[in-house]
């Protein structure tokens, strides 16, 4: 189905109006406190509801419920991708107050990423039908290696490549705060004694925005599993990311009972991936091999969720399982985030650091 050029400028409208709230919610350090998280959570959620029953309406059964399949899906990749927020904002020590800000850009960070993997993806796919086989395959090895890696110590983020390509390149202003005249607002950047250069609190934003680029590799073939269609794929994409900022502060407190959260996301991954290679299959090769509806998308996508999430809660309502560290604050809480030890040496690739806490 071809999406007039008004309902794409109105609805990219629309989410930059809703970004630009977040933005200007996000305005002033504070600590975001239980009930402004839920309030804010519920509104995100709300609107990306109402957005999928208008879809409905206007596009269809079949648009509706692939939306909603893919906004379940991308949603709960998010969710996951929040254990290595914490991890992140746990290791370099960011005080509560700046947490907001480091997600907010991680937010449009995920935002203009996905749109043009989504652009890339949609140009790929109608030239060569063999990438649903493509796709396919990296999904099942996603699946596999979340498997795998289930339960592993996250690795140290002060070790990733964006806090070297930063070193490298850019003066950083380790000890901005014990300048006088230096006020810790959470700027990025700072000019000290006529330098000028950023703040340890650029670090973490960089570390966020690189493995928001490994997030963008593994969501884009899960959604392309579930439509083609370019304009609920971005939809999805967007409300599910929209409110992630509030759904952290929400969550943050149960993120470590979610023991079962990856066996369940690998399951949906690998269930997307073998459709993606039926549908090629269906298609190019012979009409008599079966294809996944994506109504059996969304009921397998809806009753896997609920039940890791209750056989989680079930499996630590005795006590808690560490899977993601709580952040912490530094000692004199006026430090952006504490990265003196970033310059270690060894490395290793983007999508391990950023999946090794799953």
């Amino acid at each position: 189905m071809t999406v007039p050029f008004w309902v794409w400028a109105a609805t990219v409208g629309g989410i930059a109006v809703l970004v630009a709230i977040d933005i200007w919610h996000a305005r002033s350090p504070h600590e975001v406190s239980f009930r402004e998280a839920t309030l804010w959570s519920v509104i995100y959620i709300a609107v990306a509801v109402i957005f999928g029953v208008i879809l409905l309406f206007t596009m269809g059964t079949q648009s509706g419920t692939e939306y909603f399949a893919g906004y379940l899906v991308e949603k709960s990749l998010s969710v996951d991708n929040l254990f290595i927020f914490a991890v992140i904002l746990g290791q370099f020590a960011v005080p509560k107050r700046h947490q907001q800000k480091v997600l907010l850009w991680g937010v449009i960070g995920a935002l203009v990423m996905r749109a043009i993997f989504i652009a890339i993806g949609a140009a790929v796919i109608s030239a060569f039908a063999f990438v649903f086989v493509i796709f396919g395959a990296f999904l099942l090895y996603t699946a596999y290696t979340l498997i795998r890696q289930h339960g592993q110590e996250p690795k140290d983020m002060h070790d990733n490549r964006a806090v070297k390509l930063v070193r490298r390149f850019v003066t950083v202003h380790e000890d901005a705060g014990d300048h006088e005249g230096y006020k810790d607002d959470g700027k990025l950047t700072a000019r000290i004694n006529g330098k000028w250069g950023v703040t340890p609190l650029f670090i973490v934003v960089a570390v966020i925005l690189s493995v928001d680029l490994v997030f963008a590799l593994d969501s884009i073939p899960a959604i392309f599993g579930i439509t083609q269609n370019a304009y609920i794929v971005f939809t999805a994409n967007a409300f599910a990311l929209l409110g992630l900022r509030a759904l952290y502060f929400l969550l943050v407190g149960l993120l470590d009972r979610l023991v079962h959260l990856s066996y369940g996301l690998a399951f949906i991954l690998a269930f997307i991936g073998v459709k993606l290679i039926l549908l090629y299959l269906h298609e190019d090769v012979s009409p008599s091999i079966p294809e996944v509806p994506t109504w059996l998308s969304l009921v397998v996508i809806v009753i896997t969720l609920a039940i890791v999430t209750v056989t989680s809660l079930m499996s630590t309502r005795n006590g808690k399982s560490g899977h993601a560290e709580e952040p912490a604050e530094t000692e004199s809480g006026e430090q952006g985030a504490d990265t003196r030890d970033a310059s270690g040496t060894g490395s290793d690739s983007a999508e391990q650091e950023s999946r090794s806490s799953s």
